[in-house]
């Protein structure tokens, strides 16, 4: 309902309830019509410049305000033109999707406050242990194990420069996220061939895999070339994380397979393992920092659990797709596409 049909509305209204008042005392229906024509018109007029001024122009300006809002505008600009036939429903319309707008803002807000929770909680585990181990190593070697046990103080040096370099391992990848999602790397994109890569990234894994009792087999046609363009050293990169993440929680004796697809303008790379495979309600976080799906597990077989992590915000800086499934008790596939390009 607008503006005018309200006044009309209540008008009409204050019209038949006089003119009823009149026609109970009289009972004359002529006076009565001429009584309600007249009374509806003076209400008409008085509701009319009642609403105009004390409450549309009021309404009027809000909306104007509450629009221009919305559109970026300042507050001293927020109340320039802007003419609207039912700024009442209008500014209902606005009310409701300011306020459908801000409960999403919330609800983002609080999604984005676990996550900063958790990643706290995560970062800091994650220093924690090997830092802990390092203390206690270091520790023992002052209380005097040095001079009584040089071979259990080399083994204990050992371990704790293997800490170290997880910690290492850790700043590096949690400053390449950093860079990756402050848009500071820059990639240097360039044409090759996406098969090359991908042997000579399994040959350089092989031992790795052979220690781990798994094989890696690439599937594609002998001599077939598949060229795309991209950040070869950054493709190489997402490569080893996601062979070494096969490689990690494939089963003994298994086999960890690559395959390429040729696609109308990409080109998809899957890498698929035979091991325990990852239950539904956890695929959606598996490319979350520090998300472990067996935490106790993927703590004991190493590695900083930013790996899937980097891979999906180096897909997503070609403009790309990364994507993984995964089946129960059969093994995970992840794949991720590259633009694809011509040789010549």
């Amino acid at each position: 309902m607008n503006f005018r049909q309200l006044v009309l509305n209540c008008s009409l209204a204050v019209g038949l309830a006089i003119s009823a008042v009149s026609f109970y005392y009289h009972s004359d229906w002529k006076s009565f019509l001429i009584i309600f024509a007249v009374s509806t018109l003076i209400s008409f007029l008085m509701f009319n410049f009642v609403f105009e001024r004390y409450i549309y122009k009021r309404i009027n300006t809000m909306y104007k305000l509450i629009h221009n809002l919305k559109l970026g505008k300042d507050l001293k600009d927020a109340l320039g033109e802007h003419v609207t036939a039912d700024p009442i429903g209008d500014a209902e319309n606005e009310v409701k999707a300011w306020a459908k707008a801000k409960k999403i803002e919330i609800e983002q807000l609080r999604s984005q406050e676990k996550f900063r929770r958790e990643f706290l909680s995560n970062v800091s585990h994650e220093f924690k242990t090997p830092l802990f181990s390092i203390q206690g190593y270091i520790e023992t070697l002052q209380d005097g194990l040095m001079e009584e046990d040089i071979e259990m103080a080399k083994t204990f040096l050992n371990k704790a420069s293997k800490n170290v370099d997880r910690l290492n391992y850790l700043i590096q990848d949690l400053d390449e996220i950093s860079k990756l999602e402050s848009g500071k790397m820059v990639l240097n994109i360039e044409k090759f061939d996406i098969v090359e890569l991908i042997k000579e990234t399994k040959e350089s894994l092989d031992d790795k895999a052979k220690a781990h009792n798994i094989e890696i087999q690439l599937k594609t046609k002998p001599g077939t070339p598949y060229w795309v363009k991209a950040d070869k050293h950054k493709i190489s990169q997402v490569l080893v994380n996601l062979i070494e993440n096969s490689i990690k929680y494939g089963k003994n004796g298994g086999k960890s397979q690559i395959r390429i697809f040729p696609l109308f303008e990409q080109v998809l790379v899957e890498i698929t393992d035979d091991g325990y495979g990852i239950e539904e309600k956890n695929l959606s976080r598996v490319f979350e920092r520090f998300y472990r799906i067996d935490k106790s597990r993927s703590r004991g077989i190493g590695g900083s659990g930013l790996g899937l992590s980097i891979v999906k915000h180096i897909i997503e800086a070609h403009q790309q797709n990364v994507n993984v499934r995964s089946t129960e008790g059969i093994g995970t596939t992840f794949g991720f596409t590259l633009e694809k390009v011509s040789q010549i």
